[in-house]
């Protein structure tokens, strides 16, 4: 079995630079109003949603190519925060039909931003002294 800690980094960086990249896609279609209300309802400025646009698609898109790695994979954490305390809080301690956790892709996505924002991009990530 061949070790490479530099290729496990760059399947992880992509795959989720990818899937959140995605959701990006579909806001940029689809807008943001829904998140502008959910901001609103509690108590904050609507227009704070547009940084989704940032947590979805500058950030996914920054790890793919492995620049700033590690700054982008805070902004994703961050992003996924922001998503558990707007929409997913209630379903925090839910099972799923299968019995698994009701949030195990919102929690993959974040706590694979969080292992990539500690661990940086790897060696086939283009350089940045933040990676």
């Amino acid at each position: 079995m061949v070790k490479s800690d530099d290729t496990g980094k760059f399947i992880l960086r992509v795959s989720l630079g990818v899937l959140i990249l995605l959701h990006g896609i579909a806001k940029l279609q689809g807008g943001v109003g829904f998140i502008s209300g959910m901001l609103a309802q509690h108590g904050l400025p609507g227009a704070l949603a547009y940084l989704v646009y940032i947590g979805e698609i500058v950030a996914p898109v920054l790890l793919i190519i492995g620049l700033y790695t590690r700054p982008a994979a805070w902004i994703v954490v961050i992003n996924m925060l922001v998503a558990f305390a707007l929409v997913h809080m209630k379903d925090l301690t839910s099972l799923g039909k299968q019995g698994g956790w009701a949030l195990e892709l919102q929690g993959m996505f974040l706590f694979a931003a969080l292992a990539l924002a500690f661990m940086g991009g790897g060696r086939f990530a283009l350089s940045s002294k933040y990676n």
